[in-house]
């Protein structure tokens, strides 16, 4: 079992979360790592199509227009989206729109997309990570459960959600259709002498 620690709002912690995502913060709170939520208020508008390219950017847009504010401190920012088809799935705009994309997403494989971005003074690394996910093909009447359940999310889902039996299986890191790649995220933390409890 992993520790969990309660996140720091103190402002002499070195780590700041770019994101009010209560699964990213539930995230780094089990991996022992204190930090303080600075919600990134950063334009999610982009031209950019292909999906590696969407999250990277948005990543590091979120994450620099925080470590502009606070230029001493190590800033983490992240961005997730669902492609299904080619097609780019972002968070539902309206109850009607959720209940399109748990339609489309119903009985589906498709990808997940996580950027992030960590930045710290000159120093930065933008990177992303993919896992694919299929979900089971669930009748009309248990479907429904989820239309307009997870406004806040990309896809309308939240695979970390045990009340949630939508996910059959999840081929590579869980952690990054959750909002954070756990194996590179530690792995690119190192080189800026953090090391997380996985």
């Amino acid at each position: 079992m992993l520790k969990k620690l309660s996140y720091c709002t103190s402002s002499n912690k070195e780590i700041i979360l770019a994101s009010s995502s209560p699964r990213r913060i539930s995230l780094l709170k089990q991996w022992g790592i204190l930090f303080r939520v600075v919600p990134s208020d950063a334009d999610e508008n982009t031209t950019l199509v292909k999906p590696s390219y969407v999250v990277k950017e948005l990543a590091y847009r979120k994450g620099s227009c925080v470590a502009k504010q606070y230029p001493s401190f190590l800033v983490l920012s992240a961005d997730t989206i669902v492609v299904l088809n080619g097609k780019i799935v972002g968070k539902p705009k309206s109850k009607k729109e959720s209940e399109e994309i748990i339609r489309e997403l119903n009985g589906s494989a498709h990808k997940v997309y996580t950027g992030v971005a960590i930045i710290q003074n000159n120093k930065k690394s933008v990177f992303y990570d993919t896992a694919c996910v299929k979900m089971k093909k669930l009748p009309e009447n248990t479907l429904k459960q989820f239309f307009g359940k997870h406004m806040d999310k990309a896809g309308s889902y939240a695979v970390q959600d045990a009340d949630d039996n939508f996910v059959e299986k999840i081929f590579g890191d869980y952690c990054t259709v959750v909002g954070l790649p756990c194996i590179k995220l530690v792995k690119e933390l190192k080189k800026f002498n953090i090391n997380p409890k996985v």
